[in-house]
């Protein structure tokens, strides 16, 4: 019989347990998929943010996001769209029921027991598939699994989970890790709209500077040039701000460095609050986008 077996959540970071399912079961092969699925847990970080594991009889699959992982046990024969829209609605419901500073600051094993409620209820629905059908969309999850597949952990990965060649780095053919942010505060909110209005500014006396160069031979081209490269500096900040990166905050700082410089070039065509301006903003741009560090972080990359 197909079915779903156990569940938890864990904080991605260091492994945390923030809540679990009641579990009464005492087969040894299901106790020692669960010590599987408990390795797991403390590496979250180091795999893609969807995987499964076989473990003999059983899978273990899992999801993570905004730092929280969300992991389940289940037979081999359980269907895969069932258990990843079991683990999508478990995702969903603990966003919306918990604060993200709470999960954060939360300091001792299973914090949010009080979950295990809507874990067991669900459970039970997704145990009997029929009561199913008008519940979930199978098609919008069917999809998305086939445009991005959850990475299958081979028999190397669970080495290391288990602790033996720890040292082996993976080696991912599927889907990279994802790295989520931490959320936006106003001063990032702040700085992103200065640094597109910068770079709206550059682009516009770029244009200005192009038609002085059409209709003058003698203007220097180099303004244009400067003109657009702080343009772009500007709009990459933006970008680097909203999404992760490898090396972010040096590729922060050497867009920085491209601000300080293009405005340096430009002092004959702007004054020196303007110059100020141009830089104060690309220094606190900088700043935020140092502030604003990953949920989880693999400790493989430098942010």
């Amino acid at each position: 019989m197909s079915m779903v077996l156990f569940a938890s959540v864990v904080r991605v970071g260091d492994g945390l347990p923030l809540s679990a399912s009641t579990d009464y079961e005492m087969e040894k092969e299901l106790q020692e998929t669960k010590r599987h699925l408990k390795g797991l847990s403390r590496k979250l970080n180091q795999f893609p943010d969807r995987c499964t594991l076989k473990s003999g009889p059983y899978n273990v699959n899992f999801t993570s996001s905004l730092g929280v992982g969300y992991l389940m046990v289940c037979t081999a024969n359980y269907p895969n769209v069932l258990a990843f829209c079991f683990l999508d609605e478990l995702q969903k419901e603990f966003i919306v029921t918990y604060d993200p500073k709470r999960i954060s600051s939360a300091v001792r094993p299973y914090s949010f027991i009080e979950f295990d409620t809507f874990i067991q209820k669900t459970k039970q629905r997704y145990n009997n598939p029929r009561s199913l059908s008008t519940k979930i969309n199978l098609a919008d999850m069917q999809t998305e699994i086939k445009l991005r597949p959850p990475y299958q952990l081979s028999p190397d990965d669970l080495q290391a989970i288990n602790g033996f060649s720890v040292h082996t780095p993976s080696k991912y053919k599927g889907i990279a890790p994802t790295q989520m942010l931490e959320p936006v505060c106003l001063p990032g909110v702040i700085s992103c709209v200065l640094s597109v209005l910068c770079g709206g500014l550059n682009l516009l006396r770029g244009v200005h500077a192009i038609e002085s160069v059409l209709q003058n031979d003698d203007e220097d081209f180099n303004y244009v040039i400067a003109f657009f490269l702080g343009t772009a500096a500007c709009l990459y900040q933006c970008y680097l701000f909203a999404y992760f990166s490898v090396w972010r905050n040096s590729k922060s700082f050497l867009a920085f460095a491209l601000i300080c410089l293009s405005n340096m070039y430009l002092y004959e065509l702007r004054n020196v609050w303007q110059i100020l301006f141009h830089v104060a903003v690309g220094a606190f741009m900088t700043l935020q986008i140092r502030l604003r560090q990953p949920l989880g972080k693999s400790p493989d990359y430098n942010v």
